[in-house]
């Protein structure tokens, strides 16, 4: 069974024991999320379609860890004019397992 829920703005198609990195949720480690925004739930015969959403189907999660992503560098030159900037970005991600789809 597998599902496409929305977390944070963005969609993401899970099943149990899935793991997946998603932008950083305010939660504890160890917590368990519970995502109520499925989009679609399906499998082998059948195939439930929202409009945006399916009531009365939720996805559960356990928080694993929060992690940052490698550093982005973003560096910006004008050419004869002596200016340059250097700037680095870390995204900042939580890893969750899916522990229930229903």
């Amino acid at each position: 069974m597998f599902a496409v829920v929305e977390i944070a703005g963005q969609q993401y198609k899970v099943s149990k024991a899935d793991t997946i990195h998603v932008p950083k949720l305010e939660s504890e480690v160890g917590q368990k999320v519970t995502f109520e925004k499925v989009l679609v739930v399906g499998d082998d015969k059948q195939t439930r379609i929202g409009a945006p959403y399916i009531s009365g189907t939720l996805v559960e999660a356990k928080v694993v860890k929060h992690l940052r992503d490698d550093k982005v560098t973003v560096f910006k030159k004008n050419r004869r004019k002596g200016y340059k900037v250097r700037r680095g970005h870390r995204q900042q991600y939580t890893t969750l397992e899916i522990t229930k789809v229903a």
